[in-house]
């Protein structure tokens, strides 16, 4: 097994919003498209590795509560990080220093209300 994880999905109450807000600290377009009754906005930037979606629909339940996502904050997050409250999201924990090995994490609410987090090794 290459990674732990695989896919990730993040609840939306307002999936515009959730792809406008991504879209902004991500720096990236978030694609959107209908599958079996569900909003989705794809957050993968086309290369191999991890992907995950924005999704809306019944049984997602934006919440700061529950399993914690860490996203790739490339090389310094605090590009990302920055970019949070001005797309509508809130800090809730600034850049941290993890270890010399492990890098750095930071966390911010989203604007669905949702806990993420970003990881990064300087």
């Amino acid at each position: 097994m290459a990674n732990a994880i695989n896919w990730f999905e993040i609840p939306a109450n307002n999936l515009e919003r959730a792809c406008t807000f991504y879209g902004k600290v991500l720096g990236q377009e978030v694609h959107t498209q209908e599958i079996g009754g569900f909003l989705m906005g794809f957050l993968h930037d086309g290369q191999d590795g991890v992907g995950g979606a924005l999704v809306k629909g019944e049984g997602y339940t934006p919440s700061a509560e529950g399993a914690l996502v860490y996203l790739n904050g490339g090389s310094d997050l605090s590009d990302s990080l920055d970019r949070v409250e001005a797309a509508g999201g809130k800090v809730v924990l600034p850049k941290t220093k993890i270890s010399d090995e492990v890098g750095y994490y930071g966390m911010f609410i989203d604007s669905e209300g949702n806990k993420i987090a970003f990881h990064s090794p300087a």
